[in-house]
């Protein structure tokens, strides 16, 4: 599962749309911390991923960090969970904005043998008066 963590990190840091939804089941179900209550199926996961990366600076680059990482593997299947930093990085490497959020993914073995994800979930906890809690 490492290497899923690893090319998802690097596929956001280059905002590379493809690369990203590459590591994504064609049926994959994503339940988002933004916008919609899901989104079904590559096609449509591509275009919430198309605006996020094009919502950012050009000069800017999205640093993600996993903590506490914990996977339970099978055959064929696989459930990921951690704690996500998000940190945005001026071209000089400094801080500009950061959040954190939830994540589990269920993976899935396919007939080629490549892990993808077939189901993600994200998710930060909302404190009193329901606002959303974007710092661990």
């Amino acid at each position: 599962m490492k290497e899923v963590l690893e090319a998802y990190a690097a596929a956001v840091r280059a905002k590379d749309v493809d690369g990203f939804l590459g590591l994504y089941a064609d049926d994959v179900r994503s339940f988002d911390l933004w916008e919609l209550w899901s989104y079904d199926g590559k096609d449509a996961l591509r275009g919430m991923v198309a605006d996020w990366f094009g919502s950012l600076p050009d000069d800017e680059v999205v640093d993600v960090q996993f903590e506490e990482v914990r996977a339970q593997t099978g055959e064929d299947v696989a459930a990921v969970s951690a704690f996500t930093t998000f940190r945005a990085l001026s071209p000089d490497g400094e801080e500009l904005r950061s959040m954190n959020n939830r994540l589990t993914w269920v993976l899935r073995k396919e007939p080629d043998g490549a892990w993808k994800i077939a189901h993600e979930h994200t998710s930060a906890p909302a404190g009193d008066g329901g606002q959303v809690q974007l710092r661990r």
